[in-house]
C-alpha cells in the first residue's frame, strides 16, 4: 500500500485537447502512492482525447463532483483547458476547495482557472508563459520556475514539469 492510501484526487481534463503528459504522469505517480484518482471533465462523453492522442476514461462528469468527496482537485492544461477558464462549475469547485483547505493543483494554462476563481491573490504561482499576465492581474506573484507550491496550491509551468508537478502533489498531500 502507498503512503497516501485512502486519499482521493479529482483530476479535471478538457473533453478534447488536454495535455497528455500533464494528465498521465501525475496520475501514475499519485496512484503509485495509493491515491484513488477520479478523472472528470465537463462532458457527457465517456472518454476524453489528449493533444497527442491519449485517451482517458471519464469517471465522473464535472457537475457530479463534490468537494466533500476528495482531498485534492487538479486541473490539467493543454489548449482544451480554456473551456474551464470561465466555467461556473469549475470556478465554484476551486472556491469551495480553497475554503475547505483542500489541495489545489493546476499546470500549464490551467492556473488561470484558479486565478479566475479568485484564490491566487497574494500567492506564489507559476504557469505557462502565455498566461502570466492573467495571474499577475489576479494578484498572484508569478515565479519563473517549473513548479511552485504555496500552502495547499501547487502550480506548474507545462508538460516538461509534469513529473515534478506529480511529485509536488504527492508531497503536498502527505
Amino acid at each position: 500500500m502507498g503512503s497516501l492510501s485512502g486519499k482521493k484526487v479529482v483530476i479535471v481534463i478538457a473533453p478534447k485537447d488536454f495535455r497528455d503528459e500533464e494528465f498521465f504522469k501525475p496520475k501514475v505517480m499519485l496512484q503509485a502512492q495509493g491515491v484513488e484518482i477520479i478523472t472528470s471533465a465537463d462532458t457527457k462523453e465517456e472518454e476524453a482525447t489528449g493533444v497527442k492522442g491519449g485517451k482517458a476514461r471519464i469517471d465522473q462528469p464535472l457537475d457530479k463532483i463534490s468537494t466533500k468527496d476528495f482531498d485534492a482537485i487538479v486541473f490539467v492544461g493543454g489548449p482544451g483547458a480554456t473551456v474551464y477558464h470561465n466555467n461556473r462549475q469549475a470556478l465554484s469547485l476551486v472556491k469551495e476547495s480553497a475554503a475547505s483547505q483542500k489541495v489545489l493543483g493546476a499546470i500549464c494554462i490551467a492556473p488561470v482557472i484558479l486565478a479566475n476563481a479568485g484564490v491566487l491573490k497574494g500567492k506564489k504561482v507559476t504557469c505557462f508563459a502565455s498566461e502570466k499576465q492573467k495571474l499577475t492581474s489576479a494578484g498572484a506573484q508569478v515565479l519563473n520556475k517549473p513548479v511552485v507550491v504555496d500552502g495547499k496550491i501547487v502550480t506548474a509551468s507545462g508538460p516538461e514539469a509534469a513529473m515534478d508537478f506529480g511529485q509536488a502533489l504527492v508531497q503536498t498531500l502527505s
